[in-house]
C-alpha cells in the first residue's frame, strides 16, 4: 500500500505497492529524465497516504476505503493493461501464486490504513516502512541472502532511530495504531520474500493485477459477511477518496517504469521519499507536525535505511 497502501508503497525484491520481483542488475541512463518515474511514484503514494486520512476523517470505516479503493484500482490498471498489455506472458502456476499473494496484500492494504486511522500518518507511515529492514533479517534468517555486520549496524540504527520517534510524540500513542503498522510492514515482508522465491522474472503488472483482485474479493468478502458499509459523508470524503484510488494506481505504475528505467535497487533508495513526503504533507494539510525529536528519530532510521540499502 496501503498509503501507503495498495502502498504496495519497494526493494530488490519488488512486489506491488508494489509487487514487483528481482531482477537483473540495471546500469540507469543519464540525466535526471529517468528519476521522473520513480519521483511520480513516491509522490503520488505519499499523496494517497494524507488522502487516506482525508476520508477516514469524513466518516468512512478502513474496510469501506480499502473495498473502494481496490475496485476503482482494479478499474484504473484494467484500462491500462488494455491500453500497454504486459509484454510477457503469465503462466498458471505463477497466477495462483499471485492470486496467494493478495490474501497477504488485503491485510497489508487493511493494517496500513487502520494505522492511518488511529496514529498520525507520518508515526504511521515511518513505522510502515521498517518492511525493508525486516525483509533483510528474514531473508538472512532463512539463508536466501547474507547480512554483513554493517547492514546489522544500520538495522540496529534504524530500529533505535524508530523507537526514538515513537517515544518522543508528545502524547501517549494508540499501542494498536503501531501494531497494525508493524503488521502491515510484517505482511510486507511475506509478499517480498514469496516474490523473491517463487515469482523471480514474472511479469510485474500481471503479478500486481491478479494480487489487487484478490485482496479486493477478500476485503470485499470481509465487507458483505459483517454488512458494513460506512462511505464518508461528505462530497469532499468521495472526491479524496477516488483521488486516492487514482493516485495509487498512479504510484504503481511509477514504480513498475521506474523498475524498468533505473532498476529495483535504485527505485527502493528514492522511494524511501514517501516518508518525508507524507511529513511535509501531512503538516500542510492535516495539521500533524512531528516533534524535533520525532523529527530527529525518523532522520535517524531513514538515513539507516539507506545505509543498509546500500552496505547489506
Amino acid at each position: 500500500m496501503g498509503t501507503a497502501e495498495d502502498r504496495a508503497r519497494l526493494e530488490e525484491s519488488q512486489p506491488p505497492v508494489s509487487l514487483l520481483p528481482v531482477t537483473q542488475q540495471h546500469i540507469p541512463p543519464a540525466g535526471l529524465a529517468p528519476l521522473g518515474p520513480v519521483l511520480l511514484g513516491a509522490s503520488s503514494f505519499a499523496c494517497a497516504d494524507v488522502l487516506g486520512k482525508v476520508v477516514l476523517n469524513a466518516g468512512a470505516d478502513v474496510l469501506t476505503m480499502s473495498v473502494a479503493r481496490g475496485g476503482l484500482g482494479l478499474a484504473l490498471l484494467f484500462a491500462w493493461m488494455r491500453w500497454q498489455p504486459p509484454a510477457a506472458p503469465f503462466a498458471p502456476r505463477q497466477r495462483w501464486i499471485a492470486l496467494g499473494l493478495g490474501v497477504v496484500f488485503a491485510g497489508n492494504i487493511f493494517l496500513l490504513f487502520k494505522a492511518i486511522e488511529t496514529i498520525t500518518v507520518p508515526v504511521a507511515i515511518l513505522t510502515y516502512f521498517v518492511y525493508p529492514l525486516l525483509t533483510g533479517l528474514a531473508a538472512a534468517a532463512t539463508g536466501i541472502e547474507k547480512l554483513s555486520w554493517r547492514g546489522g549496524a544500520a538495522a540496529v540504527a534504524a530500529f533505535l532511530g524508530l523507537a526514538l520517534m515513537i517515544g518522543a510524540h508528545p502524547v501517549a500513542l494508540a499501542v494498536v495504531g503501531v501494531l497494525a503498522a508493524l503488521g502491515a510492514a510484517c505482511c510486507r515482508v511475506i509478499m517480498l520474500l514469496v516474490t523473491r522465491a517463487a515469482l523471480a522474472g514474472a511479469d510485474p503488472l500481471h503479478i500486481t493485477w491478479y494480487s489487487l483482485i484478490a485482496s479486493t474479493v477478500v476485503l470485499a468478502g470481509a465487507m458483505l459477511a459483517t454488512g458494513h458499509w460506512q462511505p464518508p459523508a461528505t462530497l469532499g470524503g468521495w472526491a479524496a477518496m477516488v483521488v486516492l484510488s487514482v493516485a495509487v494506481t498512479t504510484g504503481i505504475l511509477g514504480v513498475f517504469a521506474s523498475t524498468m528505467r533505473i532498476g529495483p535497487f535504485r527505485t527502493a533508495l528514492f522511494m524511501n521519499l514517501e516518508p518525508l513526503l507524507t511529513a511535509v504533507g501531512s503538516a500542510l494539510f492535516l495539521g500533524e507536525v512531528l516533534t524535533p525529536l520525532q523529527v530527529l528519530g525518523g532522520g535517524i532510521m531513514l538515513a539507516a535505511l539507506v545505509m543498509y540499502q546500500l552496505r547489506r
